[in-house]
């Protein structure tokens, strides 16, 4: 019994954990205070480096430090230096934040003005083309139509293709280079053949 008592009146002598990254990922809220006194002006200078605006950076930041709070017990001080950490952490934020900004679609809305087509009208020149483009489409390999509908009508990069179509990244690139190259052959000679 005796025992007992004494292991349950020692203090806890393991040692404290020193970076501000180990402390963050024990809980102590000082060392989040801490985190953004020493790095805000480094996230706040990367984060206006890659935002169109103050009010986007100032979102970009938060998300960044949010994604540090989270990522605070992965950080390696034999990997990288703790502002490392932070710099690799705000490029990864900001990256995804770039490509989710270049696949949203900017909603503009309809003139008062605006009106239906009549289908018995006379066909317009734009839509001439966007006819002979889905026949130009339709004729490429599934494979090659696929690839170029997910990289020109969705804005996916080529590794998200590969990743989901399940398709080698190289093979994906000479879809679409291929898929473009007889696109462009067969719309040639659509022009060609109409002149």
């Amino acid at each position: 019994m005796t025992a007992t008592l004494v292991e349950m009146t020692l203090p806890d002598l393991s040692p404290a954990p020193t970076g501000v990254f180990a402390r963050i990922a024990a809980g102590d809220s000082a060392a989040v205070r801490e985190a953004v006194e020493r790095f805000g002006s480094l996230v706040w200078l990367l984060a206006r480096r890659w935002s169109h605006d103050p009010a986007d950076a100032e979102d970009a930041a938060q998300e960044i430090f949010f994604d540090l709070w989270r990522s605070a017990g992965r950080y390696l001080p034999e990997r990288a230096s703790e502002q490392g950490f932070v710099a690799m952490i705000a490029r990864r934020r900001l990256i995804d934040r770039a490509r989710k900004r270049k696949r949203t679609i900017e909603a503009i809305p309809f003139p008062d003005d605006f009106d239906v087509p009549d289908p018995g009208a006379p066909e317009t020149s734009f839509q001439a083309e966007a006819g002979e483009a889905r026949a130009v489409l339709a004729s490429l390999s599934p494979a090659q139509r696929r690839t170029l509908e997910l990289a020109l009508l969705e804005g996916k990069t080529h590794e998200e293709i590969a990743r989901e179509t399940g398709t080698p990244l190289g093979t994906v690139k000479s879809h679409i280079r291929r898929g473009l190259e007889r696109a462009r052959k067969l719309l040639g000679a659509r022009q060609g053949g109409d002149a």
